[in-house]
This record gives C-alpha cells, sequence and structure tokens, in this order.
C-alpha cells in the first residue's frame, strides 16, 4: 500500500505504504526522450497520435521511477514529445511524488499536467474536485486506444460514483516468495492459510537454519497499516460497513486480525517494525528469511542473479488467506495516469497522451514487473510470477472506494502500531480506532 503522508493514503486497494520506492536513477541525458531526465533511451515506440497544437505546448509528468511505472512513463515521454508537445519528467522517489502530489493539487494552478495516481486516493482527490472527469473523452478516443481492453476492475479502481478519474495502467497484488531448496529439504509446501504459515516458519525456524524465516514489510509509519487492512480485510471485514456506514473496528474479526497479526511475530527478525520493502527483500537477497508476501512488483528484483546468489531457488506463489477463507492476506493497488482540474492544458491532447501510453507495445514491455491493466499480458510465458499473480488478484477483497477510507487508514495507523508492539491492548486498540473512524465517518454524513 501507499500512503500520502498528511493527505493521505494507506489500506485495501493502495500499495505498499510507502519508503522511497523509486528505483536507483542514472541520469542518462544523452539517451533521454526530449524533456525527460529519466533513462528513456530503450523506451519501447508507442503510437501517439495528436493533431499538433496551434503553439508549443510543455506538459509536465509527474510519476514516481520503478520499475513498474517507467516503462509507462517513459514509452509517453519518448513517443509523444513531437510535433510541438515535449513531455517533461524528472526522476522522482515515491515519498517526493507524494508530497509533490499534494502540493500541485492544492493551489489554483498547479505545476504538473498528467499524474500518475492510484485507485486507493481517487475517491479522495476526486470527490474534492481535484481531478478532471474523463468519462467523455473515453467515449470519445476510447476506440482509437482500444481501451475496452482495459480490465474493468481496474477501471472501476480508478473510478469514484460512478465516474472515471483516471486511466489504469497497471496493477499490484501480494505474492509470497519462498526459497524452493529450503521447502523441499524440509519436505515443505507453500502454507495456505496463517496456522500453516506458522507451522511452516516454525519448522524452519527449528531444522531450517534460519532464525527469523518470516519476513514482512511492517514499517510502523506505513506498511503496517496495509498488514492490518489486508487482515482484515481475508476476514471479510471491511474498515466501514458498506450497508450501515458504521466502523467495524470493535468487531471479532477486528480483533482476530490483530491476533493474527502478533501469532507471526516469533518468526519475524526482532527489528520488522522498521522494515519497508526494500528490507524485506533484502532478508530474502541474503538469506536471512525464507518467506516473504509483498507487492507483486518486488518479485522481479528477487530473480535477477545480481541481486542474490539464491535467485534460482526462489519460487512464488499466492499469500495466504487468514482464517482459511476465500479471500487472501490481499490487497490490491491499481495504479494510472489521472488529470488535474488545475491544469492549463488541452485535456483532449492530455487524454491521448496518457491513452497511448497504456498501448498493447508498452503495456507488454512492463512485464514481468507490472501487471498492466491492457488484458492478456501476463501470462506463464511472460513472467515467472504470473500463476501466482493471476490467483491473487482474483481473490483480494474488494476496494473500498469512499473518500473516508485512505483518511482512516492514515490516522488509525499509530494505535495499529502500538497494538502489535504491545503497548496497548486488542481491546483498547480496537475502541480507539473505533473513535477515530467515527468522527471521519461523521464529518462526510452531515
Amino acid at each position: 500500500m501507499r500512503m500520502y503522508v498528511g493527505g493521505g493514503s494507506a489500506g485495501r486497494g493502495s500499495r505498499p505504504l510507502v519508503v522511497a520506492l523509486g528505483l536507483a536513477v542514472v541520469l542518462l541525458l544523452a539517451g533521454c526522450g526530449a524533456g525527460s531526465r529519466t533513462p528513456a533511451a530503450t523506451a519501447t515506440l508507442v503510437p501517439c497520435d495528436f493533431p499538433p497544437p496551434p503553439s508549443p505546448v510543455d506538459v509536465n509528468v509527474l510519476a514516481y521511477n520503478s520499475s513498474a511505472i517507467d516503462p509507462f512513463t517513459n514509452s509517453m515521454v519518448r513517443s509523444c514529445s513531437r510535433d510541438g508537445v515535449t513531455l517533461h519528467h524528472e526522476p522522482i522517489d515515491y515519498a517526493g511524488q507524494a508530497q509533490k502530489t499534494i502540493a500541485t493539487l492544492a493551489g489554483r494552478f498547479g505545476t504538473y499536467d498528467i499524474l500518475e495516481t492510484y485507485g486507493f486516493v481517487v475517491p479522495q482527490q476526486a470527490s474534492t474536485g481535484k481531478l478532471h472527469p474523463l468519462d467523455d473523452l473515453v467515449a470519445r478516443y476510447g476506440a482509437q486506444f482500444d481501451l475496452d481492453r482495459l480490465n474493468p476492475a481496474m477501471r472501476e479502481a480508478m473510478s469514484y460514483d460512478g465516474t472515471l478519474y483516471g486511466i489504469p495502467m497497471q496493477a499490484q497484488m501480494f505474492v509470497m516468495a519462498y526459497r524452493r531448496d529450503v521447502f523441499d529439504r524440509l519436505g515443505l509446501t507453500p502454507p495456505r492459510t496463517f496456522a500453516e504459515l506458522r507451522q511452516v516458519s516454525e519448522r524452519i525456524q527449528r531444522d531450517g537454519g534460519i532464525r527469523y524465516p518470516l519476513a514482512l514489510p511492517l514499517l510502523a509509519s506505513s506498511d503496517l497499516a496495509t498488514a492490518y487492512d489486508a487482515a482484515l480485510g481475508s476476514l471479510g471485514t471491511d474498515y466501514v460497513d458498506r450497508h450501515t456506514g458504521r466502523p467495524n473496528f470493535d468487531t471479532p474479526q477486528a480483533a482476530e486480525a490483530f491476533e493474527q497479526l502478533r501469532s507471526l511475530v516469533p518468526y519475524m527478525d526482532p527489528q520488522v517494525t522498521t522494515f519497508a520493502q526494500p528490507a524485506v527483500q533484502q532478508q530474502m537477497y541474503n538469506g536471512s528469511a525464507a518467506i516473504a508476501i509483498m507487492f507483486s512488483g518486488r518479485m522481479k528484483d528477487l530473480t535477477e542473479v545480481d541481486n542474490s546468489r539464491f535467485a534460482a531457488d526462489f519460487a512464488f506463489a499466492p499469500p495466504p488467506s487468514v482464517a482459511g477463507g476465500d479471500v487472501l492476506y490481499n490487497t490490491l493497488s491499481v495504479d494510472g495516469w489521472a488529470i488535474p482540474q488545475n491544469t492549463d492544458v488541452d485535456r483532449d491532447l492530455l487524454f491521448r497522451l496518457v491513452a497511448a501510453s497504456v498501448g498493447p507495445e508498452s503495456s507488454r514491455a512492463a512485464v514481468p514487473g507490472a501487471f498492466p491493466a491492457r488484458e492478456g499480458m501476463v501470462t506463464p510465458d511472460s513472467s515467472p510470477f504470473a500463476r501466482a499473480q493471476l490467483e491473487s488478484i482474483g481473490r483480494a477483497s474488494p476496494p473500498e472506494p469512499y473518500p473516508w477510507t485512505s483518511r482512516i487508514s492514515n490516522e488509525t495507523r499509530p494505535v495499529v502500531a502500538d497494538v502489535l508492539a504491545g503497548r496497548t491492548t486488542i481491546p483498547d486498540g480496537q475502541r480507539q480506532m473505533q473513535e477515530i473512524a467515527t468522527a471521519i465517518v461523521a464529518e462526510y454524513r452531515r
């Protein structure tokens, strides 16, 4: 899940609450697309058709750098910078993007004309009039750019109150990576429930020579909220009841989500609440962990032989469910392109640029680092963890497309951290979270 600090997000349907998600970027200016300072020499060229504007136009694109996002951004910059249009994209990590998104949407006039955003924050951004609705533009240009091939569920994730506010680009879902050599040596199979996850972890801890075999991103300032939301969703419970509008933090499922997460603590590094996803990757790279559950965009790095001597030993499976239900310990994050309402660039032109960037060529080039919104791109032939992704995406809990969801996630996160650390009892934590969520929802019910 991802989180906009101060503007907010975290939770189901979102992306890893982040620490810097960006890659180390070498600024190869000589080989970049026009106006871009990101490496675009190898970006895929895609058809990008638009009538030349009457005067030169600069288009500023805000998107963080990662192996999942760069193929789309770089293709757009390289392919569409022509005929009087110049796209600019500066290298930036996720934290920087989050700050700049808040800033550019806050003013009457923004700095950026195209924003990479994600489904979890779309309701909050759209409900406050920050994003331009796209339904009319889809009706006008959808056939030209074959937008019907974009996954309907991902389109829905980029919508609010029945209106589309973002063109979906790619999705991330939880995938479990494990050391096949360790599992084979001990006669283990990938766990399907948290009970099995504890059993497998205990066996590896006892007989496998790995003191802390399980690695989860539980950074207290961000990822921990995603983890709690994923556990709650696997137990069939939303933050807020969809029918009554009443928060669910005082339910038995809310308590069980805490209990189940705490039951995994003995198998994880004592410093786990300081670990974001890069730290979990490092545990797998160096062999200090044998099981990890992260977003699928992190799995490609595990397969790179330059990253780990265990690269050939990693295998992949869908994450387990918490208690044996059909919904997995999982969260689905959908990224897409949005047009801010405060841009002064022609919206038709901007829409053509973003629609071009999610075509079949750039989508195919994004695999396996991304799970493109364009259907049919991810197959066992195109990704070593495709089977795990396909099962995982089909068994994620449904998103909560409400403007209060991200606020509740952000504002209850410190309580989740205190409960998991044992500083607060589970009942006290539930009470605090129920009070916080009730107050937030009440603001929208007035």
